[in-house]
């Protein structure tokens, strides 16, 4: 069973107990665009007690929303099928800018008015096959226009990320701005300060993850957001950063790390961990972005390296991601790709035993030879390990060898 599946299971059950029940938002402009929907949300006139009552398996994780997730039986792939089920309502303030301090069970023509875009305010009874659309959201979909639900203004200062979200909605689909829409994004670009760090940097990752990402990169230089969400970047960054982003290879481009990396070239690899702590990305992200910026220019001589340099480099994890960003600067530059070319060929004719061969030496082997451990024992490890690398040294006699000679100790 696939989740549509238990969703037109859970929909047929609320219309049979006399509730009315319909598939809602983005489920319903994916199935209209042809597109596989990600989730299945569902909108009824059952409250979530109602639901509670109809469904043994729920979770009411917002019910004082009005939402409550139905759970269904497991895939083919093992995991358990769940679907959201939210009462239709309508909205109180949002004194916050992020949720609705109150709900009112209401009606789908005030549930679909109170959404943020018309393509994301339709509804669908996935068993008569029928789409309800009270605020032009099919019209805008053909006619391929990202418009807000009534007044920009109102649907923008009501949740702020929404402005954020215009931007990605309009790239992901191919979108038009609707001039009033958009106007009001501009004006309100500010009033993104407010929103969490966490928000922001999932709506970032989704741009920066899909293949129409540069004009989501555009749209939000557009709008204004970009001072507001990385004030460290001047124009003249931003401008080189798409650039770069535009010429990245596309089997690579989908990883957030890379392309992020890519927006922030420009800068050090500690800004650029700044940066990743205040947007609260996970630790990996956080590392991975960080090498990426540190070591954006490494590889420019890499024809010319020393093996001990270059070699470190070649065996990190990110090394894919580096060469792929590398390259990007390159194209966007002009630049040859001899330096990519050479780091490629000997990825492939290197085994990885030759590019990071097990150490001569260790701390034990010192300690053996009559040394304390102490700040020269980092200092010999590094200075054997460079000249194994280098191809100065081939064997333990050799490295202990360089050992005496560097410590002067008489071992």
């Amino acid at each position: 069973m696939t989740e549509r599946d238990f969703a037109i299971e859970v929909v047929t059950k609320l219309q049979a107990a006399g509730f009315a029940a319909l598939f809602a938002g983005g489920c319903v402009r994916d199935e209209l665009l042809g597109l596989a929907p990600a989730d299945h949300d569902i909108a009824t006139s059952a409250t979530p007690d109602d639901v509670k009552k109809l469904f043994r398996r729920c979770h009411s994780f917002g019910a004082s929303f009005g939402v409550v997730e139905v759970l269904g039986p497991r895939d083919d792939d093992g995991e358990w099928l769940k679907v959201q089920v939210a009462t239709f309502r309508s909205d109180g303030t949002y004194s916050d800018g992020r949720r609705p301090d109150s709900v009112t069970f209401s009606s789908p023509e005030e549930d679909a008015a109170r959404r943020d875009f018309t393509i994301n305010g339709l509804f669908l009874d996935p068993v008569a096959h029928r789409v309800y659309d009270f605020v032009g959201g099919q019209a805008d979909l053909r006619a391929k226009v990202l418009r807000a639900i009534g007044d920009p203004v109102a649907r923008f200062t009501e949740d702020k990320l929404r402005v954020l979200r215009a931007a990605r909605m309009a790239a992901r689909f191919e979108l038009a701005v609707d001039p009033a829409t958009q106007a009001a994004a501009t004006a309100m670009a500010g009033e993104i300060k407010a929103v969490s760090a966490e928000r922001i940097a999932e709506e970032l990752r989704k741009i920066l993850t899909n293949p129409h990402r540069v004009r989501g990169l555009n749209l939000l230089t557009e709008f204004g957001l970009i001072p507001h969400i990385l004030p460290e970047l001047t124009d003249d960054d931003v401008h080189d950063s798409i650039r770069v982003v535009a010429r990245l290879p596309e089997p690579l481009a989908p990883s957030f790390p890379l392309v992020f990396a890519a927006m922030l070239i420009g800068l050090t690899g500690k800004e650029a961990g700044i940066i990743c702590r205040r947007l609260r990305l996970s630790n990996e992200e956080l590392e991975r972005v960080v090498w990426l910026v540190a070591h954006c220019e490494s590889l420019n001589n890499a024809p010319t390296m020393r093996n001990s340099a270059l070699f470190p480099i070649l065996v990190q994890p990110g090394i894919g991601e580096l060469l792929a960003l590398h390259e990007a600067v390159a194209v966007a530059s002009g630049d040859e790709l001899i330096a990519v070319a050479f780091c490629v060929n000997l990825l492939r004719t290197k085994s990885a035993d030759e590019l990071n061969p097990k150490p001569l030496l260790t701390g034990d082997d010192l300690q053996t030879l009559g040394l304390s451990p102490g700040p020269l024992f980092k200092k010999l490890l590094d200075a054997v390990r460079t000249a194994q690398l280098d191809g100065e040294i081939v064997d333990r006699a050799e490295a202990v060898a360089l050992v005496r000679k560097i410590s002067g100790a008489g071992v």
